[in-house]
């Protein structure tokens, strides 16, 4: 009875997990989507706990409500221009249990094979499906867990160091050890030697060598990734999560996990490729973590970057027909979400065409800009993808750019040198006239200089983006 109705619950989950997943690809029906996701989770949870091989309900029950705390106290505290670090530090969670619950198996299956026949028919659980596998299903168990171990252990330190670069904790900057390449498949070499060796004997030691290098390996792929491609890096991190729940749930023989992990790692699988597309980046090199390096000096930038003040802009809005909002990392840091959209309400009630534009690594995470104007309530159909907006730069009056770089960066297309060469970008520049709202003359977070910043028809907007546009909305009625 336990099992039917786990099973019919695991059935009801899964089916809610891919309504969920499908829900999101549109934000009109993501709220639903949500909700979807969390009724399935909860399911799970409840058959899980009443399933076949449950016990230390207690435990159990302080973990859940434990966790449950922990998680709403986060996502009360954590700002939107912090989810990027929060979600590269849910997936070192995901891997961290992964290793664990990997590092488990081994223990039982060693407790289970070192009993008698009689003793192994008074067990219960994971430990009795355990006692019931032939020799031949107890090899493919140490393949499963040790695939588990390895990806768990990649995606924790490599999610750990993406969370240090995203929150600035360490350095942006792609950094290799010497030897680069080398060391990578030096550990990837050694982790498949540990295998071999684990599947002959199902020793402690080889489970054991294989984490040490798997978490080298981790660590050294996203070191050796420059911090302007961390949105594709988060959605690899992501990917790899799920497949180290899949292996697990292998492992444990949960159906559930294994469709839940394989649906969340093909689908940042999907995403990663995607984004790489958008950046004109090969998804292989991105698994390897090799790109983001220049071939030759940079082109040099001729000319200045001339200022404009409010007064200016605001004219120009006035004159203006259509606008094009460019939003970046820096509309999230100064907060100015709800700025933007109060300026984009009062442009069209003026009668005037205001769309924005949306590069699909904008932010430092996909979908990043489109949460935030869905939070500012600007309205969806006016938030279009690069695809579906960048022909109309030419026929635009005025482009706003508010805290990008690299997505509307020519040198994509100008310079053969420059680290993103070849990245499809917004071209902004196309416009009659261009304003920037930037804090400063720095380079940003990628360190990659734009010669946007110096052409004719563009004009510096200095200053936090949110008073700035608080000083361009009193001009604005």
């Amino acid at each position: 009875m336990e099992f039917g109705f786990t099973t019919a619950a695991y059935v009801v989950a899964a089916v809610l997990f891919i309504l969920s997943l499908g829900g999101l690809s549109g934000q009109e029906s993501a709220k639903r989507a949500v909700w979807y996701g969390i009724v399935g989770m909860a399911l799970a949870v409840v058959a899980t706990l009443v399933g076949p091989g449950s016990g230390l309900w207690l435990l159990s029950i302080l973990l859940i409500v434990g966790g449950g705390i922990i998680g709403t106290y986060v996502a009360q505290k954590v700002q939107m221009t912090e989810m990027p670090q929060l979600v590269a530090a849910m997936h070192s969670l995901v891997g961290l249990a992964a290793v664990f619950v990997g590092y488990n198996a081994h223990i039982e299956l060693g407790n289970v094979l070192s009993m008698n026949e009689e003793a192994r028919h008074g067990l219960e659980g994971f430990a009795a499906l355990l006692a019931h596998k032939t020799p031949v299903e107890q090899n493919i168990l140490r393949v499963e867990l040790f695939l588990g171990v390895f990806i768990g252990a990649v995606t924790f330190t490599g999610s750990v160091i993406a969370y240090g670069k995203l929150a600035g904790k360490v350095t942006s900057a792609a950094e290799k050890l010497p030897g680069g390449h080398m060391l990578n498949a030096g550990a990837a070499i050694l982790s498949l030697i540990c295998l071999i060796w684990y599947f002959n004997t199902g020793g402690f030691f080889p489970l054991f060598v294989m984490t040490l290098a798997a978490f080298f390996i981790g660590y050294h792929l996203i070191m050796g990734i420059g911090g302007a491609d961390m949105p594709v890096v988060v959605s690899m991190l992501n990917s790899y999560s799920g497949w180290a729940a899949a292996a697990i749930g292998f492992s444990l023989g949960n159906d559930l996990l294994i469709v839940v992990g394989a649906l969340v790692g093909s689908s940042g699988a999907i995403l990663s490729y995607i984004m790489c597309k958008a950046m004109n980046r090969s998804f292989i090199s991105v698994i390897l973590g090799g790109f983001g390096g220049t071939s030759g000096p940079a082109m040099e930038i001729e000319g200045e970057q001339i200022a404009i003040d409010a007064d200016g802009v605001a004219a120009a809005l006035e004159d203006a027909d259509s606008v094009v909002i460019i939003p970046g990392y820096g509309m999230a840091v100064a907060q100015a979400q709800q700025n933007v959209a109060e300026l984009t309400r009062r442009l069209r009630a003026k009668g005037k065409n205001v769309r924005f534009a949306i590069h699909p690594v904008a932010g430092r995470l996909p979908g990043h800009m489109n949460v935030l104007l869905a939070e500012a309530k600007v309205p969806y159909d006016i938030v279009l993808e690069m695809d579906e907006i960048n022909d109309d730069f030419p026929d635009t009056d005025v482009a706003i750019v508010i805290g990008s770089n690299d997505i509307v960066n020519p040198a994509a297309q100008e310079d053969p040198n420059s680290p993103i060469a070849g990245m499809p970008v917004l071209e902004c520049w196309k416009a009659k006239q261009v304003f920037v709202s930037k804090r400063g003359q720095g380079t940003g977070y990628s360190g990659i200089e734009n010669p946007l910043f110096f052409k004719e028809n563009t004009r510096m907007f200095y200053g936090d983006a949110k008073q700035s546009l608080d000083t361009l909305l009193t001009m604005i009625n």
